[in-house]
């Protein structure tokens, strides 16, 4: 039997899913994504030298604050009392990136994968603006859910 989409009625339209009958677990969701860069701005962006200001502690609170404006952000999405919002960002210089990992946790009746997964987004896009004046050809991959827990589905491990 394939499964259905949670967020469409009988009759193929947006809906929010009905959580009411679940109940209260301890949730956590671990997302991370990269930030690719020229390896000069990268050293620039290591060494606070961007003239917009320090990228890197500017991206990590705009994650956290992203993670608590996902319902504002993505329809349909519930919002939830958020426990903790963890944002690590760390350049890896033999790659040229920056890797961006997020962890939310949340007691409640549904999951925080995305706001783990906004908080890396919106992340990633402040560096990205911080950077973008000494280089163009920046580029955001793989944002991606690493890990999930509570819930029914229980514990999900993607990598």
């Amino acid at each position: 039997m394939a499964k259905k989409l949670s967020h469409l009625d009988k009759k193929g339209k947006p809906k929010m899913v009905d959580i009411s009958g679940k109940g209260d677990t301890e949730r956590e969701a671990v997302a991370s994504g990269l930030v690719r860069m020229k390896a000069e701005t990268l050293k620039l962006l290591v060494e606070g030298g961007l003239a917009k200001g320090d990228a890197l502690i500017t991206a990590q609170l705009a994650g956290i604050m992203a993670a608590k404006k996902t319902p504002d952000l993505i329809p349909l999405c519930h919002p939830i009392l958020l426990a903790e919002v963890q944002v690590e960002l760390m350049p890896r210089p033999e790659e040229n990136v920056v890797k961006i990992t997020a962890r939310a946790k949340s007691l409640g009746k549904t999951g925080v994968e995305m706001e783990a997964m906004t908080a890396v987004a919106v992340s990633a896009l402040t560096i990205y603006d911080m950077c973008k004046a000494v280089d163009r050809s920046i580029r955001i991959e793989a944002i991606r859910l690493i890990k999930k827990s509570g819930g029914k589905s229980g514990t999900i491990d993607l990598e």
